[in-house]
Formats: structure tokens, C-alpha cells, sequence
């Protein structure tokens, strides 16, 4: 049985440059830089571990790009409804943002809050996480207009959310390696 070749194009006809790094251990990442599909493997994957890994995250790319934008008038909409529902559903309705969006300037915040206005802002660094954490970043952020604090007022208003220390754990992951600059898939050693 012939082994699997690496592609040389992605379909639209962007050359691939496969990167083998040593350091590199367990995750694979891939980006389109400059006009070329770069993908970055660990040094040890066979030819074949490199064949699969290479098509998967380019295709990945590839459906990426292809991705209609997103209105963000449309996105700030939904993220209104959720609002809402997790506001009835968690604190009883009691808290009612005036505005409720997605932003692109937090880089050291999940989401903010500014209880005088009435205004949350989530990071778009979220999008892409399950609903479970996104929607315990937006409860959190909703608590915040009934209680600025972090104090135990605060945190009882979190408790019958029932993934709030899972989601979290999961945050400060995701943080840590966005600090450590960690990308890519991860997969079974």
C-alpha cells in the first residue's frame, strides 16, 4: 500500500511549507503567512503522521477562510439574547445590560463590565470555546452589574451556575497558554 504524500497546495493553489521542530512535542498549528500555508509538526511524526496532520490542518485553514464574515451587529444580537436567558435563568432577571458585545481590545480580560452604564464587553479570544465557558464569562460579567466586587456576594450570585469552577479551570488553561505562546491542536501522544 503506497504511503500518503504530503500536498504541495492547499485546493486554492497556496504553496504548503511544513515545519519540523524539535521543541515541538505534541501540538500542531497551522497559518496562512504571506501567501503560503505554514504548517508546524513535531520533529518525530513519520511521513505518514505528517501526511494526515498536514491535510487536516490545512483543510482546517482552508474551511476557516472560506467562512462567511460575521455581522457584528448580528453577533452583538445573540449575545444579547444569551444575556437574557442566563440573567432569567441565574439571577432571576435582576440583571438587565444596556449593551452587550464582542471586542477585539482585551487582552488581559475575558470580559468587562461597567455596572454605571450598564455596558458588558466579551473578548472575542472567546469565540471558538464551549458555550458553557463563554456563557459563564457572560454571567460573570452580568453579576458584575449587580455586585462590582468580587466578594462573596459576588460569588454566591454565581452558585447555581453549574460549570462555574470548570469553566474557570478551563480559562486560567487557555490563559496560560496563551501566555506561553501555545497553539495548535494537541493530540494523543
Amino acid at each position: 500500500m503506497p504511503s500518503a504524500s504530503v500536498p504541495a497546495t492547499t485546493r486554492a493553489g497556496l504553496p504548503i511549507e511544513v515545519r519540523r521542530s524539535a521543541r515541538r512535542k505534541r501540538t500542531v498549528n497551522a497559518v496562512f503567512r504571506d501567501g503560503v500555508a505554514v504548517v508546524s509538526i513535531p520533529a518525530h511524526f513519520t511521513k505518514a503522521q505528517e501526511a494526515e496532520w498536514v491535510q487536516r490542518m490545512v483543510d482546517k485553514l482552508e474551511t476557516r477562510a472560506a467562512a462567511p464574515p460575521v455581522d457584528p451587529a448580528e453577533a452583538d444580537s445573540g449575545l444579547a439574547e444569551r444575556a437574557a436567558e442566563l440573567s432569567r435563568r441565574y439571577l432571576k432577571g435582576a440583571a438587565r445590560p444596556v449593551s452587550v458585545r464582542w471586542v477585539a481590545n482585551q487582552n488581559s480580560r475575558w470580559g468587562s463590565a461597567t455596572p454605571a452604564r450598564g455596558t458588558i464587553r466579551l473578548s472575542d479570544k472567546l469565540i471558538g470555546m464551549p458555550a458553557w465557558v463563554v456563557d459563564y464569562v457572560l454571567l460573570h460579567e452580568l453579576a458584575h452589574l449587580l455586585e462590582p466586587s468580587h466578594g462573596p456576594k459576588f460569588w454566591r450570585l454565581l452558585e447555581s451556575y453549574p460549570h462555574t469552577e470548570t469553566a474557570k479551570a478551563y480559562l486560567s488553561g487557555a490563559a496560560y497558554a496563551s501566555a506561553r505562546g501555545l497553539k495548535g491542536e494537541m493530540s494523543e501522544g
